[in-house]
């Protein structure tokens, strides 16, 4: 029999968000500071997915610019009221410290794959919002309520307020409906109605090993809400030998056949340290009901399962991605993701030459701004990135090349540049946790080479970079370096009892240009071949 093989995406795909339209499912998941915002994800029976589309593709749905690292989206909610789209999300714009800035925006599409309106401010009062439409046709916002008071529960509560459609407002007075269980740190409300009562499905344990997801349920929408005496229904906590960790943050379905499943984020540890390079990723449950009226998931000790039985549907499989991409569109590939910046031409190209990726140089790998640069999630522990750059630096202030990437202050840069005394020239860069380093001692001499291929290769704990003269024969360059310092334990920093650093996203491999001169020198990229 075929299953469903976890997790159905792999690689930084959290927060999942599940809906099904007709026969199609669709998963809306966090993008947190890259763009386009939020990942859909498409299928027909639960077992093949594919990366269909994302509908925030302009600044003026999401401004990026300057959010921190893992700010920006922040667990989107998708849903549909039998004419359209809606897609709740939250714009993060500041998290460290006693403060958090969170204001949540709605944009509605007729079409899944777009166009998508102009966003309806709703609130910032907190975070992680969702849009429940009751049988009567009104709708309700429910977003956790973030308290910064000494003393207080950050954690609030989670909140509940009436949306006018007509006046794309909140209208009425929002209501404290629920202010979670013992575990802590309520989040992620999504609320479900069956049988005569409002089932209200939460995060809780915070996004890391204690993480779960629990439920209450009301016979009326605003409560009071009654918790399930089993809770958590789902969680990897205490249970070192699961493959599946972190599980919680979860989303329900029925299939058009009357069978329960449940999208939840979850992550593979790299290494006995717990570090997840690979960051959360989106499995699913099989789930049903019990006799009293509560969810179950289908493993008994409420664990996160790799392999689940599907639903009684015909298979649906998508055509396979190409493993290279030739640059031939105009377009750039959904599976490309920028940071904190839109592509637009005044930056990035594919015409100017055709069947290469031309990327004017800008800020260097620190900015929060504006950095050049086009890169793909990794998705597997064993891995393989390659491409082809030509590129002709005159200083040391122009750099282009291929970085594994996981935020301003965690990644590995392999970079052509120019050094006054050797010409042109390749170094390796290394930035852990903000501390800065150069892994040759003296950078390797390319005597006028300007074409040149760069790789590089995953493999378990490490990550190896080469370079090529010829496409054909491939050189290693500088020391086999440490993947876990590319992960979300790695990138979460505490100082003096608060976090200044925090990790959500996960590693990232792309191809891009600086120009710290403002001199915006480009690059030109061949080919991005991937193996994962």
């Amino acid at each position: 029999m075929t299953m469903i093989h976890n997790p159905v995406l792999k690689g930084f795909n959290p927060d999942p968000s599940m809906l099904r339209v007709g026969d199609d499912y669709y998963i809306a998941t966090s993008t947190f500071e890259w763009a386009p915002g939020v990942q859909i994800h498409h299928s027909r029976d639960l077992v093949n997915w594919r990366l269909l589309t994302h509908p925030l593709t302009r600044p003026s749905q999401l401004d990026l610019i300057g959010v921190p690292n893992s700010g920006g989206v922040w667990a989107p909610c998708l849903s549909h009221d039998g004419e359209k789209f809606y897609l709740i999300y939250s714009n993060v714009k500041s998290m460290t410290g006693v403060y958090k800035d969170t204001p949540n925006y709605l944009v509605t599409a007729a079409s899944i794959e777009g166009p998508w309106s102009e966003p309806v401010y709703l609130n910032s009062s907190g975070f992680d919002p969702s849009l429940f439409h009751d049988e009567d046709g009104r709708k309700w916002l429910l977003n956790m309520v973030w308290d910064h008071r000494k003393g207080k529960n950050r954690f609030h509560g989670i909140h509940l307020q009436e949306y006018s459609v007509a006046e794309e407002k909140l209208v009425g007075t929002a209501k404290l409906i629920f202010t979670g269980t013992e575990l802590g740190c309520t989040e992620g409300p999504h609320v479900y109605k069956k049988g005569g009562y409002y089932y209200l499905m939460l995060a809780e344990g915070g996004t890391g090993y204690s993480h779960a997801v629990t439920v209450a349920r009301s016979a009326k929408l605003d409560g009071p809400y009654e918790v399930d005496p089993v809770n958590p229904i789902l969680t990897s906590k205490g249970k070192p030998e699961l493959a599946l960790q972190k599980a919680g943050h979860g989303s329900l379905i029925e299939t058009q056949t009357g069978e329960w499943f449940l999208a939840h984020l979850c992550a593979r540890p790299l290494n006995e340290a717990g570090e997840c390079s690979l960051g959360r990723e989106t499995a699913l449950q099989r789930c049903s009901w019990t006799e009293d009226g509560w969810l179950r998931v289908a493993d008994p000790a409420m664990s996160p399962q790799t392999a689940v039985q599907p639903p009684d549907l015909p298979p649906h499989v998508f055509a396979a991605e190409e493993a290279c991409d030739p640059f031939e569109s105009e377009r750039l590939s959904v599976h490309l993701s920028t940071l904190r910046d839109y592509p637009d031409g005044s930056w990035l190209s594919l015409t100017e030459r055709p069947g290469w990726l031309r990327l004017q140089g800008r800020e260097s790998l620190n900015s929060l701004h504006r950095q050049s640069l086009a890169a793909r999630r990794l998705e597997s522990f064993h891995a393989s990135f390659e491409t082809c750059m030509e590129f002709q630096p005159e200083h040391f202030q122009q750099m282009a090349g291929l970085v594994a990437y996981y935020n301003t202050e965690s990644n590995y840069y392999l970079h052509m540049t120019a050094d006054e005394e050797k010409g042109t020239v390749l170094q390796l860069s290394s930035t852990v946790q903000g501390r800065y380093d150069e892994c040759l001692q003296e950078p390797l001499a390319l005597n006028g080479i300007t074409r040149l291929g760069l790789k590089v290769v995953f493999d378990g704990p490490g990550l190896q970079f080469y370079y090529s003269l010829d496409g054909e024969e491939w050189q290693s360059i500088g020391p086999k370096l440490d993947a876990g310092r590319l992960s979300d334990e790695a990138a979460t920093i505490g100082e003096n009892g608060y976090f200044r650093s925090w990790g959500f996203t996960g590693t990232f491999v792309g191809l891009c240009v600086q120009d710290l001169s403002g001199g915006r020198r480009h690059a030109d990229f061949d080919y991005f071949s991937v193996q994962q």
